[in-house]
């Protein structure tokens, strides 16, 4: 009875450590219908996939543009006068071919483009704009806007960046409100630094300025003084810190583009310049600025 019960609980022993060992094989098996365990199931389930960033359409077919005077092609072909037909954004004047006519063509951009900006305007006026804008649903809207919160009468009297920033992003979300996934292309403000010294050599320029363009920048454009020279350098950092805060909202925008300062950039000069002012840009001057938010506007990339 002892040997028979011996030999029953050997067998089972055996029997026991076979199914243990075929157990054990088959977890480290690959593949095999053996269930796996819970953990590395999470681990091997796919993980979902981010959300795509929007492609920045480099071909829009219609566009709105807001701003102030430049936009709005001031001193360009006339003097004290707006001239749209000439302005860089939205004008029709071959030698000018502006951005609409370079990113719809000439038939589109008669009735594809609008032109919202208004000569003296300051960053607190772009709400306005925007929703007159997307009253037309455009599937690009530009903003060059700045520049007459830099140009005060005096130095003092210049657009806080507290409140520059508070007007642009108002302006934004006007725009947000009605037309959440339209294109926006931001341009720099351009170095009205850059202008003094273009201009501060020619007699004409001099006498036009004491009209009183850009007093906080061009009042005294011969005086170097230390408080003329502090004047101008509070000046030109207030116009990197509006561009600090266009290209910083902007980048908060997934269907904003700013144009990495290529507009602030831009070594204006005469031949760049409204003959009437010397502060306005001439034709040849939108020009450039139309090249250079074309160049923007078409990269695949936005500008470094």
């Amino acid at each position: 009875m002892i040997r028979n019960w011996f030999r029953g609980r050997t067998a089972a022993s055996a029997a026991t450590a076979a199914v243990l060992a075929t157990a054990l094989l088959g977890c480290d098996a690959q593949g095999g219908n053996s269930p796996a365990p819970q953990g590395a199931a999470a681990a091997d389930r796919p993980k979902p996939s981010p959300t795509p960033t929007p492609t920045w359409d480099t071909s829009p077919r219609s566009m709105a543009a807001v701003g102030d005077s430049i936009t709005r092609g001031f001193d360009a072909c006339q003097v004290l006068s707006d001239c749209p037909e000439s302005s860089w954004a939205t004008g029709t004047d071959s030698s000018v071919n502006s951005l609409a006519v370079r990113l719809l063509g000439k038939e589109a951009a008669a009735t594809k483009s609008w032109n919202f900006a208004r000569t003296g305007a300051r960053m607190s006026a772009l709400p306005e704009q925007m929703e007159q804008a997307a009253e037309k649903s455009p599937e690009l809207v530009t903003v060059l806007m700045g520049a007459n919160d830099a140009c005060r009468g005096t130095a003092a009297a210049m657009t806080s960046v507290a409140s520059f920033r508070a007007d642009f992003e108002d302006g934004m979300r006007a725009l947000r409100r009605e037309l959440p996934k339209t294109q926006v292309f931001v341009a720099s403000v351009p170095d009205l630094s850059r202008l003094w010294s273009s201009g501060k050599g020619n007699a004409m320029a001099k006498q036009i300025w004491k009209l009183g363009i850009c007093q906080s920048m061009l009042a005294d454009p011969d005086a170097m003084d230390s408080l003329a020279v502090e004047r101008r350098g509070n000046v030109h950092a207030r116009v990197e810190a509006y561009n600090e805060v266009l290209e910083d909202v902007c980048a908060k925008d997934k269907y904003c583009r700013y144009d990495g300062g290529s507009v602030f950039d831009y070594r204006f000069g005469q031949g760049q310049l409204s003959r009437w002012d010397w502060f306005h840009p001439s034709r040849n001057g939108q020009a450039r600025l139309a090249e250079l938010a074309f160049t923007a506007i078409t990269a695949e990339k936005s500008p470094a």
